[in-house]
């Protein structure tokens, strides 16, 4: 669930869905992908102020439900995320470079969009969830309130 995010000058609840395929739609997301997937996503939350709501697999693209603060454009948390996962699952997984073309985890673009807090948030969860055809949606990570 999205909290407000208290910063010395403003406090903001921004909320992105963001989605991005693998490159030449080769790679289909498998449990082991999927697991190496979720555990970057929890080592970019450490680094950035990037925070993963939600990330689910289906097929041959992800979609990831984040949270972040107004000094993070949508397109640089979209690089960020791109980036760091492409190169950290193919460190991790080299057997994968053999199935994408020409080595590239992701193609070059994706789809982000804004999302509001109240009503929409849950909208675009659902729209997830049910967006799958032949691979039936797996949730990856749902992110739990925490307290102190």
């Amino acid at each position: 669930m999205s909290i407000y995010i208290h910063k010395s000058h403003n406090v903001s609840v921004l909320l992105y869905h963001l989605v991005c395929v693998a490159k030449g739609r080769a790679l289909r997301f498998d449990q082991e992908v999927d697991a190496k997937l979720k555990e970057v996503c929890q080592e970019i939350e450490k680094r950035y102020e990037i925070h993963f709501l939600e990330i689910g697999t289906d097929q041959d693209h992800v979609h990831f439900l984040i949270q972040s603060v107004p000094m993070y454009q949508p397109t640089k948390i979209a690089r960020t995320v791109k980036s760091i996962i492409a190169r950290e699952v193919l460190r991790q997984l080299p057997n994968l470079r053999k199935e994408l073309w020409g080595g590239e985890f992701w193609s070059n673009g994706y789809f982000v969009n804004s999302v509001g807090r109240k009503g929409s948030e849950s909208v675009i969860k659902n729209y997830v969830h049910n967006q799958g055809k032949e691979r039936a949606y797996v949730q990856l990570h749902k992110d739990q309130l925490k307290l102190w």
